[in-house]
This record gives C-alpha cells, sequence and structure tokens, in this order.
C-alpha cells in the first residue's frame, strides 16, 4: 500500500500522501499543517538518522542529498576547471558525495560545509573511510552568521545555500573567501512574486522543507552579485532538469524496492522523505518557484 500510494503520489504530483497511511504518526501531520514559519522562528531540527542517510543515499545516490548528486555535482563544477592545483569551497557537501566526487574526478582540494551537524558528522566518516584525508575535508557552517577564511579559496560552488536566508551575508562571505578571478557557481531557488505564506501549497511545503516562505528573486541575487564584485557571466534556469531528476530517482527507488514490503520504520522514513517532493514540484510546474544557475567572476574590487 505504501509504495502503490507512493508511486501514485508521484506521478500526480497530487497532495500529501501520509494520511493514507494506516499508522500515519501524529507529530508528522500536525507538523505539515502548523502553518508558516515566523520571523525570527528557528528552522525545525531535520532528524538525520542512519535510515534517512539510507534512503537518501537510494535516491540520489553515494552521498548526496539533491536530485542526481553526484553526476549534477560534475555537471556544475566542470565549467570552474579545477584541476590538482586548484581549491574549492563547496556549500552543500551532503552526506560526503560532493567534496570526494570532485575530488576523484577532477582532483581539486575541496572543503566541504554543511549546516546540519549531523550530516557533517556522517560526511567525515566517510570521507575518512575512503582515504581521501585533507583533500576533501567537511566542515559545518552557520547560514545565519557565515565566515569562510579570507581568499583561502580559488573557487566556489554553493548547492541551494540560502534556504531562506539573506542572499547579502552568504554571498558576501563567499566572495571573501573567494582568491581575485576565482569563479563562483550558484544554484538556488527563486521566486518572481513574493509567496503567499498562507496559502496551503506554500505553507506545508516550507514546513516540509524547513524553510520559510521568503524566496528570493532572480535579479535580486544577480544584482547583490554585482554589487560585490562579481562579474555574472551565466544565469540559467534548470528547474525542468532538477523536476526530471527528482522523478527518476524515486522511480529508482520504488524499482529497486522490487514489491518487497518494507518494515514500518522504514516506510515511514521514506514516506517523510518523498513527502516535500510533490509539493516543490508542484509549485515549480505552476512557476512559482523555479531552480536557477549562477556563474560568475569575482574581480578585483576591494571590500
Amino acid at each position: 500500500m505504501v509504495l502503490g500510494r507512493l508511486w501514485s503520489m508521484l506521478n500526480d504530483l497530487g497532495g500529501s500522501f501520509v494520511p493514507h497511511l494506516q499508522r500515519a504518526p501524529a507529530d508528522a501531520l500536525a507538523y505539515a499543517s502548523a502553518g508558516p514559519l515566523l520571523p525570527g522562528e528557528p528552522m525545525p531540527a531535520t532528524r538525520w538518522g542512519r535510515d534517512r542517510v539510507n534512503v537518501v543515499d537510494s535516491l540520489w545516490v553515494d552521498g548526496s542529498i539533491f536530485p542526481d548528486g553526484q553526476q549534477e555535482t560534475l555537471r556544475l563544477a566542470r565549467p570552474l576547471a579545477l584541476s590538482k592545483a586548484s581549491s574549492l569551497l563547496l556549500l552543500g557537501a551532503g552526506t560526503d558525495g560532493p567534496p570526494c566526487c570532485i575530488t576523484s574526478q577532477l582532483g581539486a582540494w575541496v572543503t566541504g560545509f554543511e549546516a546540519d551537524p549531523e550530516l557533517v558528522l556522517v560526511a567525515t566518516e566517510r570521507s575518512l573511510r575512503a582515504g581521501f584525508g585533507r583533500r576533501a575535508e567537511i566542515k559545518t557552517w552557520d547560514p545565519t552568521d557565515p565566515g569562510f577564511s579570507r581568499r583561502n579559496y580559488h573557487h566556489a560552488l554553493a548547492l541551494e545555500a540560502l534556504r531562506g536566508q539573506a542572499p547579502g551575508p552568504v554571498l558576501a562571505a563567499l566572495f571573501n573567501a573567494m582568491q581575485p578571478a576565482g569563479q563562483l557557481v550558484k544554484v538556488d531557488l527563486v521566486a518572481e512574486q513574493p509567496l503567499d505564506p498562507l496559502d496551503d501549497a506554500v505553507m506545508v511545503w516550507c514546513r516540509l522543507e524547513g524553510r520559510p516562505s521568503v524566496v528570493p528573486r532572480q535579479r535580486a541575487i544577480s544584482a547583490a552579485l554585482g554589487r560585490l564584485g562579481f562579474d555574472v557571466r551565466v544565469t540559467e534556469d534548470i528547474s525542468l532538469r532538477h523536476m526530471q531528476q527528482a522523478m527518476q530517482g524515486w522511480h529508482n527507488v520504488i524499482r529497486g524496492m522490487g514489491g518487497k514490503k518494507p518494515t514500518p520504520a522504514m516506510a515511514m522514513t521514506v514516506v517523510r522523505e518523498a513527502e516535500p517532493w510533490p509539493r516543490r514540484l508542484s509549485l515549480m510546474r505552476a512557476r512559482l518557484i523555479r531552480l536557477v544557475r549562477w556563474h560568475a567572476i569575482r574581480e578585483d574590487t576591494p571590500m
């Protein structure tokens, strides 16, 4: 029943399917319908555990927490022309997939940052087991108070690093961390019109993803980059690719289960991980939110 309903939900990008489970936990339903996050309200805990890490690994493959994981990471990183002589600051390390695949495939020294300390622990364990040592380090960062070593990195890659934070401080921290002529590739959600925090679709999506309803405009981020001293060379809407990758990931998970009945705990973990995706994809289909890639070069502007 769980897998059949999950497949139906993903096909039609319909509403929440948690209520259709025989033993849906009350806290999950209450959490999803608790209303929009208020200004200054802390983000809810992500509750990363081993079961969830295993589900996400099967979704996006080996240490990534976003669709098409390592392949998408490499697609985004290749324009930076990385080499063994390059250092890269990477926001969005996941459970080690992005930094390790960049190091192994492109040769760069990567310092990955994650906001969630549980993910940092998992990522560090995996990176050490893989033998990357300092070539693929993972550290914790605070999106509300970002700060990195000044001019310590040749380039930077930021994977949905804002998540409700104002663009200015994060972009300024990236600028200060990069060396002159360094390149930045950044991916984030944008909304051309302010989202209605009282709209049911928006409200539940924000709660399930643990984010406020404030999503920046594309031109606001481009303008902020320009004010800091970045020369924006490319802006690309990658929403369609993102949607296709997400659907393919869930298709593979369901096929991989092969009709096997999961344990109640694993079924609920799969459900919790799936629940935000029809909300996100429905908002993308309606063009209320989009996923955009920027490629910019840091000019030698004093700050």
